[in-house]
């Protein structure tokens, strides 16, 4: 998978796993990073799937419809992508934190939902409930925050809803955070998403 990896100035630091929006690239979330810890660890990704030449992590079979043969092979992709890199770039693979937007935020929670040990902790932005009917596994000691928008178009506060429940349900510690917006990743969420990672990692 095309990425970046950036070495931190702290190795005892999580590794931050970015993940970008629909359209975006490896470099959209490096500003994140900084925000949340500047001494941290990097690994930025661009996801391998091309929509109208827009990169995703998965395919969709329309707006909030997920293809989800695709969601689960590229969760699988994704995951594996994970162990190669912290054996490459000697990173520890039991503390990688992923900060997702939108659609990366998708993958970052379908790694929840279907792999214990693919994250330490996710910073989600704008996300949904990657796929409903399975069971989880049991997520004891992962801590999520889920920045969710009251007007989003795309996600609707139901959703953020059900998928507190259902990380909740496996045992993870949620924290979730409404801004009375739309879709898009505001300054504000951010900044209380870098209080909350100061809270449980700094």
């Amino acid at each position: 998978m095309k990425h970046i990896f950036q070495k931190g100035k702290d190795l005892s630091k999580p590794t931050l796993l970015l993940l970008h929006g629909t359209g975006g690239n490896e470099l959209s979330l490096m500003p994140l990073a900084g925000k949340i810890d500047e001494e941290a660890s990097i690994l930025s990704v661009r996801g391998n799937v091309l929509e109208n030449g827009m990169p995703r992590f998965f395919r969709r079979l329309s707006e909030g419809v997920f293809d989800e043969e695709d969601l689960v092979s590229r969760t699988q992709e994704l995951n594996a992508f994970l162990d190669e890199s912290a054996e490459k770039y000697g990173f520890d693979r039991n503390n990688i934190i992923a900060i997702g937007y939108s659609n990366g935020a998708n993958i970052a929670a379908s790694l929840l939902f279907h792999y214990q040990n693919a994250l330490k902790a996710a910073i989600l932005h704008h996300p949904m409930v990657p796929r409903k009917g399975i069971e989880l596994p049991d997520l004891t000691g992962k801590s999520v925050f889920i920045a969710a928008g009251t007007n989003d178009p795309i996600c609707s506060p139901m959703e953020s809803k059900e998928l507190q429940s259902l990380l909740e349900k496996a045992n993870a510690d949620i924290e979730l955070y409404w801004e009375h917006h739309g879709h898009q990743l505001t300054q504000t969420e951010v900044n209380t998403a870098a209080q909350w990672y100061q809270k449980h990692f700094a």
